[in-house]
C-alpha cells in the first residue's frame, strides 16, 4: 500500500482510506455487522489504515462498531472522527462545551485513549470558527486528540481556523461528478498545507457502475432521496458511467479504480465507504494505477466538470 504524511502532521496513512457510514443502518440499505467488521479487518489487511467514522453514524452504532473491530489492532488504524451533529443529522452545535462533552463520547463509544484526527462534521453558523478550534486545540493539550480537521468548510473559514491552530486535513466531497472544491478549497488548502480528503469520490455509488435502474436501489436507501439519483436523472448518469467504464475496460481497471485513481492524481486523499469485502479488495488496489496526461484528457473528456445530472443534495 502507498503511504502519504497527512498536512501538518507526522501522521503517515495509507493513500486511500475507508469510510464507515455505510455499515450502520438506515443509510445504504441493510447492513452486518459481523460483515462489516472481517471488511475492516481486511482493509487493515491490505494496509488501509485511515478509518472515518462519525459520531452521527447510526446514532453512535458506527463508532461502535469501530471500537469493536480495533480490539487488539489499534496501533494499526489511524482513527478519524467528527462530531457537531446533534442526533440523526439534526442541528449543528460548534459551542466549545458540546465540543468537549462529544470526545468523550466518541472516546467511549470507539473504547480508545485518543482520536487520531477529529473533525468538526460541518461548520456552526451561530459559533465563531475561532471558539470551536480554540476547544478542539484544548483536546490536544489534554491528550484526547492529535490533530484538528473540518468538513464542507469555505476558504475563509479554514483560513481563520487555521490561524487558531494547524489545520491538519479538510474532509469534503470530490469526485469526477462534484468538483465545486476546484476554484478555491483546493487552491487553499494546497497553499496551507492541508490534505484534502475527499469523501464519496464514487459520487456514494453512482460512479462504480454497479447500479443501471432506479429500482436497483433498496426501498431504504437513502439515496432514493438525492437528486442526482431520482429517475429523470438516473438514466442520464448512467450514461455518463458509462463512458468512464469504456475507458476503465481499456485500462483494464473498473470504473470504480479509475475514478479513484483520478482523485489520487489530483492530489487528494479518497475515502471510499463500503460494507463489502469484494470492495474493500478492489478499492485498495486504486492506488497502484498511473493515470498519464493523456489517460486524465480522456477522462475529463468522458465526463466533464458540471455535466453531471442533478446536484449532490
Amino acid at each position: 500500500m502507498k503511504t502519504r504524511k497527512l498536512g501538518n502532521s507526522d501522521l503517515v496513512v495509507s493513500s486511500i482510506g475507508l469510510g464507515l457510514m455505510g455499515m450502520s443502518p438506515g443509510i445504504y440499505g441493510a447492513t452486518d455487522d459481523e460483515h462489516s467488521i472481517r471488511t475492516i479487518h481486511r482493509a487493515l489487511e491490505l494496509g488501509v489504515t485511515l478509518l472515518d467514522t462519525a459520531d452521527v453514524y447510526g446514532n453512535g452504532h458506527n463508532e461502535q462498531l469501530l471500537g469493536q473491530a480495533l480490539k487488539g489492532r489499534r496501533e494499526q488504524a489511524v482513527v478519524a472522527t467528527k462530531f457537531a451533529f446533534a442526533p440523526n443529522f439534526g442541528v449543528i452545535n460548534g459551542h466549545p462545551d458540546y465540543v468537549k462533552k462529544s470526545i468523550d463520547e466518541s472516546l467511549q463509544r470507539l473504547d480508545i485513549d485518543y482520536i487520531d484526527l477529529y473533525y468538526q462534521h460541518r461548520v456552526d453558523p451561530n459559533v465563531p470558527i475561532e471558539e470551536t478550534v480554540g476547544a478542539m486545540a484544548e483536546l490536544i493539550a489534554a491528550g484526547k486528540v492529535r490533530y484538528l480537521g473540518l468538513s464542507e468548510a469555505d476558504s475563509a473559514t479554514i483560513r481563520r481556523a487555521h490561524a487558531v491552530h494547524p489545520i491538519t486535513a479538510l474532509q469534503t466531497e470530490y469526485s469526477l461528478w462534484s468538483r465545486e472544491v476546484e476554484d478555491e478549497i483546493l487552491p487553499t488548502v494546497n497553499e496551507l498545507g492541508i490534505t484534502f480528503v475527499a469523501y464519496s469520490p464514487l459520487s456514494r455509488g453512482f460512479i462504480t457502475g454497479e447500479l443501471q435502474k432506479f429500482e436497483d436501489l433498496a426501498a431504504n436507501d437513502v439515496r432514493r432521496h438525492l437528486p442526482r439519483f431520482q429517475k429523470e436523472n438516473f438514466q442520464k448518469n448512467v450514461e455518463l458511467v458509462n463512458k468512464i467504464k469504456e475507458i476503465s475496460i481499456e485500462k483494464n481497471v473498473t470504473a470504480s479504480q479509475l475514478a479513484l485513481s483520478w482523485t489520487i492524481a489530483n492530489g487528494t486523499l479518497p475515502i471510499p465507504g463500503t460494507k463489502r469485502l469484494k470492495y474493500i479488495e478492489e478499492n485498495a488496489g486504486a492506488v497502484d494505477i498511473e493515470l498519464s496526461a493523456e489517460d486524465l484528457a480522456r477522462i475529463e473528456a468522458a465526463s466533464p466538470k458540471d455535466t453531471v445530472h442533478g446536484t449532490r443534495y
